[in-house]
Order: structure tokens, then C-alpha cells, then sequence
């Protein structure tokens, strides 16, 4: 049952369908700006949009700094990751979220605007992931960022983004991530576990928008028996040597059952983790600010976030 607070707003909802990834954009962009608030605090931050080298060759990245103005020496990093199915969203959709992460944690953040599929797919976005995880780490010190705390944060396919790109910096000896927040990540190509198999037409996302999603990230052509881990993390075989990690999951969503396996995977390997699932709630229901189950899911973030970058 969705929470009362939750469902007095369904009808507001916006209807998402990737199949035209341009007006999905657009449309997206729209919801998101007249829903958007004041952020209290962020008068405290430096904001500012730059371009790094990509990964390896690949093209610059876009990314956008919070930098708190007031510091008493190195504070965390913090690489945010936006949602919206590997196809829409930004760093202009994720501002609001970012802010209110560098305000409520005093870390520097960095938001990504990687490239999106189907124009761009596997492994474009996790490449720009990665070349910011490492642009944080090579120029930490003059971002006044202490280089042993760096965190990734995602929601949705940023989750899945967070996840593989933790597990990329882990195969190549990359930037040290100290911990990874993954909200109701998208991780499992497969489509097979019962949640996905049950949430048909869920409110915000379904199983036929996570297949749209997977298809345009993946790629024309793709094998779907050779799938690589870092496109779908839940393949991995080998979780351990991870970050300790965050993992929140909501109850009337196709991707809350890859997100509890991952978590229970991750224990079985050796990782610290901490599972929360949000009972009455949807994919994208924190969205809502002001139901109560939405504020007690930003408090505990912040909570955990602070604890695990040792902000006293």
C-alpha cells in the first residue's frame, strides 16, 4: 500500500516514456523546474560549471562544483550522480539534491553530466563517471578535498553508475572510494527478480520503462549472455574489496529486489552495508519533500553520509 502522503500526489506525477529520448529529456526538465523550491543554505556554497578531460581520449566532461566557502582544512568529496534511466536527466536536474548534500554535509561535490544513451551508450556514462571520480581525487588539493575521503552517490541508474563505477576504480587500482550511497539503484540487465516481475505500472517507473532503459544503454546489437559488470553491476561475480555501502530501496518499485541482492551480496563478500527499505513508497517518491517518509529518508542520508566521511 503506498503511503497515504504518497498517493494524494499520484495524479501530479509526471508520465515518463524513454522511446523518444529528446522529448523524454525535455520533458523531464520541465517537471523537474516547476517543481523547483528555494534550497536552504545554498548561499553558502561556491557553485561553478566546468569542462575536464574525458577518460582515455573520450571527450571533455561537463561537471558542476559545490564548494562550501567556509573551511576549517580538507573536507570530503563527494561524486553525485544523477538519475533518469541512462537517458534523461542532468546536472541541472540534480542541482537541487547536490546543493543540499554539500550544504547538509560541508564536502565538496561534484555533479556529472555524462553522456547519455541510446545516442551515447555503455560505457560512455561510465567513462565521464570515472574521468570525474578522478579529476576529484588528481585535484584534490586544490579543491581542499582530503584525497582518503571520496564517496560516490547515486539514485536510480546513477546508482548503477555509482555501483559500477566504484567497481572500476577498484579493478584498476583508481581513485580510493571510501563509501558508496546507492538510492534505488539500477544494477540488474536481467529483468528476472520478482519486484521487476510484479511492477508493471508502477507510479514514475516500470518494468516496461526499465526495458527501454536497459536496451538504450546497452546498445544496439548487444549480447544480452555477455553483458559486462560494469554496465550491470548485479553480474559481477566478485563483490569484495568494495566500499562499505549505503543502499536504500522503495516498496513498490521494479528495482527494490536488485537493490536488496546487491546489498546481501556485498555482505556475503566482506562489505560493510547498510539496507533501508522505504516501506509505502515508489521509485522516485522522495521527490515528494513533503511527506514524512521523504524527510526521514533525506535525514538518515545525511546521517550516514556524515558518519561515513567522519564529519563530526
Amino acid at each position: 500500500m503506498i503511503d497515504p502522503e504518497l498517493s494524494a500526489l499520484l495524479e501530479f506525477l509526471p508520465k515518463i516514456d524513454l522511446s523518444d529520448a529528446v522529448a523524454a529529456r525535455a520533458a523531464f526538465e520541465e517537471t523537474l523546474a516547476a517543481m523547483r523550491v528555494e534550497i536552504p543554505g545554498v548561499g553558502a556554497l561556491d557553485i561553478e560549471d566546468i569542462t575536464v578531460p574525458g577518460w582515455e581520449g573520450d571527450p571533455e566532461v561537463g561537471m558542476r562544483l559545490y564548494v562550501p566557502k567556509e573551511r576549517a582544512g580538507p573536507v570530503p568529496g563527494i561524486v553525485t550522480i544523477h538519475g533518469g534511466g541512462f537517458v534523461i536527466g542532468s546536472v541541472e536536474a540534480e542541482h537541487a539534491g547536490s546543493a543540499l548534500t554539500a550544504v547538509a554535509t560541508g564536502a565538496v561535490v561534484v555533479s556529472v553530466e555524462y553522456r547519455l544513451a541510446p545516442e551515447h551508450p555503455f560505457p560512455a556514462g561510465l567513462h565521464d563517471c570515472y574521468a570525474a571520480l578522478t579529476y576529484l581525487y588528481e585535484h584534490a588539493g586544490e579543491l581542499g578535498v582530503d584525497p582518503d575521503r571520496l564517496a560516490l552517490c547515486g539514485a536510480s541508474a546513477g546508482g548503477g553508475l555509482a555501483a559500477a563505477t566504484a567497481l572500476l576504480a577498484r579493478d584498476r587500482g583508481g581513485p580510493p572510494v571510501c563509501f558508496q550511497m546507492l538510492h534505488i539503484p539500477e544494477l540488474d540487465d536481467r529483468l528476472e527478480t520478482p519486484s521487476m516481475q510484479a511492477f508493471t505500472d508502477s507510479p514514475l517507473w516500470n518494468r516496461p520503462l526499465a526495458v527501454q532503459s536497459w536496451k538504450a544503454y546497452l546498445g544496439p546489437g548487444s549480447d544480452p549472455d555477455h553483458v559486462s559488470p560494469y554496465a550491470a553491476p548485479a553480474r559481477a561475480t566478485d563483490l569484495s574489496g568494495l566500499p562499505p555501502t549505503y543502499i536504500s530501496t522503495a516498496e513498490m518499485d521494479p528495482l527494490r529486489d536488485e537493490g536488496i541482492l546487491y546489498g546481501l551480496r556485498l555482505l556475503q563478500a566482506g562489505v560493510s552495508v547498510e539496507i533501508h527499505q522505504f516501506p509505502g513508497t515508489f521509485h522516485g517518491s522522495a521527490l515528494v519533500l513533503s511527506a514524512a517518509v521523504s524527510k526521514r529518508s533525506q535525514k538518515e542520508s545525511t546521517a550516514v553520509l556524515r558518519r561515513a566521511l567522519g564529519i563530526d
